[in-house]
């Protein structure tokens, strides 16, 4: 199923959860077709965690295609070693990468747009190894390939985006559950800020806001959230093990909304208690309500 295709088969399947009430039958059915809506899984073994998570949503042919160019955005903003939790597990990427080509995938590419220098990021994260190891290629942004996108929302108009973001056939986001000076939260939403150019630091200003915006043209066939460690404060850069926490989670789904409000819980949070998560709800842009949801638990 080639992105555009999914695009439209999830916006079909989404609205499957406001069928009138006159039809609960034929939503129940639909939803029991389709699978769950999350999928949390946890586990001892980080790369079985993350199979055994995609394979309850449908296994990764569900979502990649053969001949498919993939991106993985995963967090590796902070040049930091993994057991911090300030960037995404390596252990995640690896098998998400893996899962990717064992599906069909031409290319697995993996990027982000670092707060700290790159190859030192990309390096000290573990991700470079751990990509590589999978066949995944460790991508260096290139300043050249941003272009303005109208985004025509409530804090940003237009802002430089990643070209590649829109030009890959699949589209996967990694981000790892932290905590955020500024958000509260930083968790697959929050993500997608490694692929703006210009001044990002801007966007602080409205950065609730701003964050609903990207989501209103950044669509992902799937968010994966590494909760394998999570960074209960002092984030986003972290720095102090006593502020980790050890869950050995993964959680995955095809709304970006509703995963960012199940990585709340993970902080004893709701997700009306992230403001972005709110407003994008009340946008229609995925589904904060958890009770809405069919959420499939499995240990591994």
């Amino acid at each position: 199923m080639k992105r555009r295709d999914f695009l439209k088969w999830t916006a079909v399947s989404s609205a499957g959860l406001a069928l009138p009430c006159g039809l609960p039958a034929l939503g129940r059915i639909a939803q029991a077709a389709q699978g769950p809506d999350l999928v949390v899984a946890k586990g001892a073994s980080t790369p079985q965690t993350v199979r055994a998570a995609l394979d309850a949503l449908g296994g990764m042919k569900r979502f990649v295609a053969k001949g498919d160019v993939v991106i993985l955005k995963p967090n590796i903003g902070w040049d930091r070693n993994p057991q911090y939790a300030a960037t995404t597990n390596p252990d995640v990427v690896g098998a998400l990468s893996k899962l990717c080509y064992e599906a069909g995938a031409k290319k697995v590419r993996v990027f982000d747009n670092t707060v700290n220098d790159a190859r030192r990021c990309y390096r000290q994260s573990g991700i470079a190894d751990a990509a590589a190891a999978a066949g995944a290629e460790m991508v260096h942004m290139d300043s050249r390939k941003y272009r303005d996108v109208r985004l025509n929302g409530t804090a940003l108009k237009s802002w430089p985006l990643y070209g590649e973001i829109f030009e890959a056939d699949k589209v996967i986001n990694v981000p790892i559950a932290k905590t955020h000076s500024l958000s509260k939260l930083t968790l697959g939403m929050k993500n997608w800020m490694g692929v703006m150019g210009g001044v990002r630091f801007r966007v602080h200003q409205r950065l609730d806001e701003s964050l609903v915006d990207l989501i209103r043209v950044i669509k992902p066939t799937l968010t994966v959230l590494d909760a394998v460690r999570i960074l209960t404060a002092n984030g986003p850069t972290g720095g102090d093990l006593g502020d980790v926490k050890r869950l050995d989670t993964v959680v995955a789904g095809t709304d970006q909304v509703a995963v960012d409000a199940y990585g709340a819980t993970l902080f004893g949070m709701k997700g009306s208690d992230l403001e972005h998560v709110r407003l994008a709800a009340k946008a229609g842009l995925g589904v904060m309500d958890l009770s809405k949801l069919q959420i499939r638990r499995i240990g591994v």
